[in-house]
């Protein structure tokens, strides 16, 4: 079989665990945060986990993390 090409632009977006699920960076926390409250500013800190529904099209473009 060919090799797949990884999408350079998912691959830095997203990252597995060490079970396999795909991880991803919470959106809406790079800029004009002085409009954002502070508990919403909270609310975005850290990562989540992709959607189920999303997760086999990701795997498809990021096949070997």
């Amino acid at each position: 079989m060919p090799k797949l090409k990884t999408h350079r632009g998912a691959a830095k977006r997203f990252g597995a665990t060490g079970t396999g699920k795909l991880r991803r960076s919470k959106a809406f926390k790079q800029h004009i945060l002085t409009s954002k409250t502070a508990k919403r500013r909270r609310g975005l800190r850290g990562t989540t986990m992709v959607a189920d529904a999303d997760t086999p099209r990701l795997k498809r473009m990021i096949p070997y993390k």
